[in-house]
């Protein structure tokens, strides 16, 4: 398995942009750690594809190294550094429990956090559990993720697809009363999680006319789009991922299938859109909560500056547009806050509780008005996310977040 091991060192800066409110104290007295942390060192880890069919995300990964490794050169978290270690699971899950094991057993990390993907975590949820260490701020959003009760040391980053589903459907019922929509999926818990849920929230304020799935493994979806865009269908639901996401939107471009299109937030990426080409993604609707680096809006922003200067430096081969990227600098951001207010309690308990204990926190990526929303008894991280259709170079955002309940 291909490894990428970053030694990195936390400093007392924080990153631009980030705010705090009503966070717990930071623990104080005596020193008390477990495996993974030391007076000198943090061991942090995480698996990510670095490479497969969902590479793309790899952007993620390295920004976090990058952040981490700027920290390491100013300090350290309370004094100590971090030793991340990102390790390729080429978004396979028995891999991921490699990767996961490896982790755990040898490098005896205190915790993970970052991890990617629905099938690869829940490969190794019940695990992590039963160990006691912590998966936290996963890049998933399957409301599965959102079970303190059953599974207490794992916490999702990422706006969990109910909460997006209904969103996106309050929209469609809004603007499109009546709707026949026709929808692609991934074939696996992500993607069916995101139709089935969709599906429910809309319930008979419209009717779904057509659906058409693909595997990763598959190397177009051009027979999927040809068979959506002859049903008659008034709105088209992407919840495709990755290069599948830009495939789709292209080919529906090039049968002129001129619909309302929706689009889940985790492929509004500009590195997914700009593979679809810019007339391709015009109009195009989709939730919102991450600052679009690819326009000029948020230029001057001073997260958006701190997080270019940074990549710059550290990160050239990640283009200035890359919001993935952007979005995992954004965690490390929180990441490193969570550690801070550890204190010297260096506990897997100590991480969880405060991991867990992140309402009204924002980062440098967040939009204004987001914030996360995680407390120990529901971990859901947003509970609002606020509409953009893209026209022109960037997204037209809508003047305020909304809710699920609309």
């Amino acid at each position: 398995m291909d490894r990428r091991t970053f030694l990195l060192a936390g400093a007392g800066a924080l990153g631009a942009g980030f705010t705090l409110r009503g966070a717990p104290a930071i623990a104080a007295g005596a020193k008390k750690y477990d495996k993974g942390a030391s007076d000198t060192e943090i061991r942090l880890g995480q698996t990510i594809p670095y490479s497969g069919a969902g590479s793309v995300y790899g952007a993620v990964g390295l920004a976090q190294a990058a952040y981490f490794d700027d920290l390491n050169e100013k300090g350290g978290v309370n004094g100590r550094k971090i030793k991340f270690i990102s390790l390729d699971d080429a978004y396979s899950p028995p891999k991921t429990m490699e990767a996961t094991r490896r982790l755990v057993e040898q490098e005896e990390v205190l915790g993970l956090f970052g991890s990617l993907g629905t099938a690869t975590q829940a490969s190794v949820q019940k695990y992590l559990n039963s160990k006691k260490i912590p998966q936290l701020l996963l890049n998933a959003g399957a409301p599965r993720w959102n079970d303190p009760k059953h599974f207490p040391w794992t916490t999702p980053g990422l706006p969990l697809y109910n909460i997006e589903a209904a969103i996106l459907a309050n929209y469609t019922a809004k603007v499109k009363p009546g709707a026949k929509v026709a929808a692609l999926y991934q074939n696996d818990e992500f993607g069916r999680d995101y139709f089935r849920l969709f599906k429910d929230a809309l319930g008979n304020r419209g009717t779904i006319v057509a659906d058409a799935h693909y595997d990763l493994t598959d190397p177009t979806v051009d027979s999927q789009m040809l068979k959506l865009a002859q049903s008659g269908a008034d709105v088209f639901y992407n919840c495709a991922s990755g290069k599948f996401a830009s495939l789709a939107i292209r080919k529906a471009h090039e049968l002129k299938w001129n619909v309302l299109q929706l689009l889940i937030s985790t492929s509004n990426a500009t590195s997914i859109l700009n593979a679809a080409g810019k007339e391709a993604i015009q109009g195009i609707v989709s939730p919102q909560y991450v600052k679009d680096i690819g326009g000029k809006r948020w230029a001057q922003d001073p997260g958006v500056v701190a997080w270019q200067e940074l990549r710059a430096r550290r990160l050239p081969n990640i283009t200035p547009d890359n919001n993935t990227a952007f979005l995992g600098y954004g965690v490390a951001v929180l990441m490193h806050k969570v550690l801070e207010r550890c204190g010297d309690e260096l506990t897997h308990e100590n991480l969880l509780r405060q991991a867990t204990n992140l309402k009204g926190m924002t980062t440098p990526a967040l939009l204004p008005g987001i914030s996360y929303a995680i407390t120990p008894e529901d971990y859901s991280p947003f509970n609002e996310l606020i509409m953009g259709a893209y026209k022109g170079d960037e997204w037209d955002l809508a003047d305020k977040p909304t809710s699920a309940a609309g």
